[in-house]
């Protein structure tokens, strides 16, 4: 027996190997999904599936060798199923890989670890410097890839559940209220609620001058009326008198999140709620050393703590700041009454009054 022999635990490493594969594999399988979904095979292997190798090449209008490699290696990975020369998506399959509504449609999640992995340079040298990384100077589309992430579960949620977990919340939207979606993003959870609520008025507002260009467009090609978008900042946006304001994954990017509180808590009529979404975290990293925390600390190491350095104050509160710190944030803005009011696996609901 080598002295490493002795020193090592055989049986812990291979188990530690064998995660590292599987992550790997999970890894190098992220251009291959993005490139399914782009060139249509999900959705061509979903109509007509089982389909041979030829089928589905024809049906897309791609290589007939590229589609058999790719095919081979979403079999492998399990992501569509083999039978003989043929393959097809089970409903959990095309649940996750080929229905964008679905609630647990997670192509964006591989857009998203793409945009990451471009971005590396830029935080890297960040470690050594302790500056941030602008939400403007990230690599790629990220701001697409996260609207697109985020998205199934704002369309399955938000208004069937979220909304309607807060306190009179629905009453107001219904009769008539005037709404700040705050951090609006591409403004995917602006329009649904406008949609649902038409007598009510909603303003987007984000500090990006692109995701509200395209929040426009996206209001514009659904003919969304009482709805706008402009850009603006949490902490000093110019609008008075709100019903509600909503901020949707997004509290723990801002640099200073406390003033947004505070700015928030005057906007808002005396009687008014703020609705927080966050991502789902406990309050000690031990709660959280779960695959839900690994995805989220991963993207807060790339992308919202570099974000919020790069803005003034720089709290980076990080993508899993836990329920009660988050509280500690919004009732340092003058907020009395704070509680979770739904939760599902990846987000927690609070309202603040």
């Amino acid at each position: 027996m080598t002295q490493m022999d002795q020193i090592l635990d055989q049986g812990r490493l291979e188990a530690l190997v064998g995660r590292v594969l599987g992550d790997l594999g999970g890894a190098m399988s992220v251009p291959l999904v993005r490139m399914g979904d782009a060139l249509g095979l999900y959705a061509a292997l979903k109509e007509i599936g089982p389909a041979t190798v030829e089928d589905l090449a024809q049906a897309t209008g791609c290589h007939a060798r590229y589609v058999r490699e790719w095919l081979s290696a979403q079999a492998a990975s399990g992501y569509i199923t083999s039978e003989g020369d043929r393959f097809r998506l089970t409903p959990e399959q095309a649940f996750v890989f080929a229905e964008p509504d679905s609630p647990v449609a997670l192509i964006g999640a591989f857009d998203t670890a793409a945009a990451m992995v471009e971005n590396q340079a830029k935080v890297q040298a960040a470690f050594k410097t302790g500056q941030g990384v602008a939400w403007g100077d990230q690599a790629g589309c990220l701001f697409c890839a996260v609207a697109r992430l985020f998205r199934p579960g704002y369309v399955n949620a938000l208004v069937q559940e979220w909304l309607p977990a807060l306190d009179g919340v629905v009453d107001r939207l219904e009769a008539g209220a005037k709404v700040a979606d705050v951090g609006c993003g591409h403004g995917l959870s602006t329009i649904l609620m406008a949609q649902a609520f038409p007598s009510s008025e909603f303003i987007g507002i984000d500090f990006h001058l692109g995701s509200i260009a395209a929040a426009t467009a996206h209001a514009q090609a659904h003919e969304v009326k009482n709805v706008r978008f402009e850009v603006g900042r949490a902490q000093d946006f110019p609008h008075r008198n709100l019903d509600l304001v909503t901020c949707f994954d997004c509290l723990h990017d801002m640099g200073d999140p406390e003033a947004a509180a505070a700015h928030i808590r005057q906007a808002l009529k005396p009687d008014g709620t703020w609705m927080v979404v966050e991502p789902a975290a406990g309050d000690r990293l031990e709660e959280n050393l779960n695959p839900v925390g690994r995805l989220y600390y991963s993207a807060s190491t790339m992308i919202c703590v570099p974000t919020s350095l790069a803005q003034e104050t720089g709290l980076a509160l990080g993508a899993q700041a836990g329920r009660e710190r988050l509280k500690e944030v919004i009732r340092s803005g003058g907020f009395t009454r704070v509680r979770e009011a739904a939760r599902t696996p990846l987000n927690m609901v609070l309202e603040a009054t």
